[in-house]
């Protein structure tokens, strides 16, 4: 086996991935590239009956948009294929042969009328119905059958499945690397089911497979899977295979704390729950990209769901190199991770604040043009807005309105005055300030306004303060009806940026059409 890391990351494809999967992913990513490792993307499709269409395709678009994409798996192949469960058919039926040569698996031919039997008889006796040790030689299989009859029942096409044989009286020491050790008495586990007649291994059978031909040297998963480790480990004795390293990653919880995050907690809360959108027939669900969010403040918001750098440290925001660079497994946390939706637009707003002017403006164009391509969603704002092409204009536009964003969408909300002139004004904000005398105040300042020679944001504050200081009039008095007039409610930044920006003329056009209007 080689010496060198690898990882894999191995969902089933049977719908979209959720954003604990995500986290999963991601925290392989790191591992893997923080050691000069190799991370792996398996698809366990062994499930045909739970199999989705596009599911796996959805998978890999959404790794790649977070940036974390694999080194193997399907379509870019590698020296460890096939990357698909339902591909690798062979190997688990000459790996389970194996098992049941060397006595650690047998055939068991109960039907599911009579398990179900058996567990009912234990419910009425207050007991659990467990298939193992204490009954297995009592019940339909190979082991309380002889050797010819057990041939005859394949041969006539009996269902049959194939079972681990777990040990008896055995107390197992298992590692995992966030839990520390964890004991276990062989005696209260079960004997899972690890191959059907239909020729398709259990997840538990493929899984370990997989991982020794693969030569995985961590598995890195959910806790949901904590359960199986004992089985897990004892498959790789059973073979004589060296196991590989564990780590299993806690829960991230409902907002309120308590169970599994699920689509339904996002569904009420309006936030989603999956890293892009998921389209199966009438149903669609929001995804982080469509939201707006940036793929790598997803990424920064995840790994702190779980893990922290340690040291008593309270960084927050760490680029994707950062986090390859501080991340390890110890830091991982055994308790679950409370989801914050609040916390997850935090994490897109400071994203987007690192971000240039320019860049914004690239972002907004794009934003603006898919708004415009869309008929449902054209209005005229789009028909009459003026400067909705003009990068230099967006971008002072940006400049001064971005502090107010955690959306690139938002931009357009906060500055939709930039580019088209009010029609209608804030009622509440027309009665605190349009008074009796307020539109013939408003005549004088368009006069005023009318001589700025150097009409720049600074020399128009200059020479308007002087205007309302010899009037001995209050600030507020022609601030608030002026902020009115050109934006159309109480809103916006710095006045006198946003005369500057909209030009003399258009300014001149506002506070006249504020007169006729209030």
């Amino acid at each position: 086996m080689t010496n060198k890391v690898r990882v894999r990351f191995a969902p089933s494809p049977t719908g979209p991935l959720h954003i604990g999967g995500v986290r999963t992913a991601l925290f392989n990513y790191l591992f893997a590239k923080k050691n000069n490792g190799v991370f792996i993307l398996r698809i366990e499709d062994t499930d045909q009956a739970r199999y989705v269409e596009g599911a796996e395709n959805y998978i890999i678009e959404a790794l790649n948009w977070l940036n974390i994409p694999f080194d193997e798996g399907p379509n870019i192949g590698g020296n460890f294929g096939p990357y698909r469960q339902s591909e690798r058919k062979e190997l688990y039926k000459t790996h389970i042969n194996s098992l049941i040569n060397s006595g650690h698996a047998y055939y068991a031919f109960d039907t599911p009328e009579k398990l179900d039997f058996h567990r009912k008889d234990h419910e009425s006796k207050g007991k659990t119905f467990i298939y193992n040790w204490h009954n297995r030689l009592k019940l339909d299989n190979s082991l309380s059958l002889n050797a010819d009859d057990v041939q005859q029942r394949i041969i006539n096409g009996e269902k049959y499945v194939i079972r681990f044989k777990s040990p008896e009286n055995e107390n197992l020491t298992l590692k995992d690397i966030i839990r520390g050790e964890i004991k276990i008495d062989t005696n209260v586990l079960d004997d899972k089911i690890l191959f059907k007649s239909d020729g398709m291994p259990t997840y538990h059978l493929a899984n370990i497979v997989d991982d020794h031909l693969m030569e995985i040297t961590h598995v890195i998963r959910g806790e949901e899977w904590l359960p199986s480790l004992a089985l897990h480990v004892l498959l790789y004795q059973a073979f004589g295979w060296d196991a590989p390293e564990f780590a299993h990653l806690p829960l991230i919880l409902k907002p309120q704390g308590k169970g599994k995050l699920s689509k339904r907690d996002g569904d009420k809360l309006g936030f989603p729950v999956f890293p892009i959108e998921w389209k199966q027939g009438n149903d669609v669900s929001h995804g982080y990209r469509e939201d707006g969010y940036f793929a790598e403040a997803v990424v920064n918001m995840l790994t702190l769901l779980g893990w922290n750098e340690g040291d008593g440290s309270e960084k927050e925001i760490y680029s994707l190199k950062e986090l390859i660079n501080v991340f390890s497994l110890e830091h991982v946390s055994k308790a679950g991770a409370k989801f914050n939706p609040d916390k997850a637009k935090w994490f897109n707003q400071q994203y987007l604040q690192q971000k240039t002017d320019g860049e914004l403006a690239e972002l907004f164009l794009a934003h603006t043009l898919a708004l415009q391509s869309n008929p449902i969603l054209m209005t005229s704002f789009y028909k009459n807005g003026k400067h909705l092409n003009d990068k230099p204009y967006i971008t002072k536009v940006i400049s001064l309105i971005k502090e107010r964003a955690t959306f690139v969408s938002d931009l357009l909300r906060l500055g939709d005055f930039f580019f088209i002139t009010p029609t209608s004004y804030d009622e509440k904000a027309s009665r605190k300030s349009w008074k009796e005398d307020t539109s013939q105040l408003m005549q004088e300042l368009i006069t005023v306004i009318n001589g700025i020679d150097s009409f720049s944001s600074q020399n128009i504050e200059t020479i308007v303060k002087e205007w309302i200081t010899i009037k001995e009039i209050s600030f507020g008095k022609v601030m608030q009806p002026l902020r009115l007039s050109l934006v159309g409610a109480m809103k916006g930044p710095h006045l006198f940026d946003i005369m500057d920006l909209i030009g003399q003329e258009e300014t001149i056009s506002r506070i006249k059409n504020a007169i006729d209007k209030l």
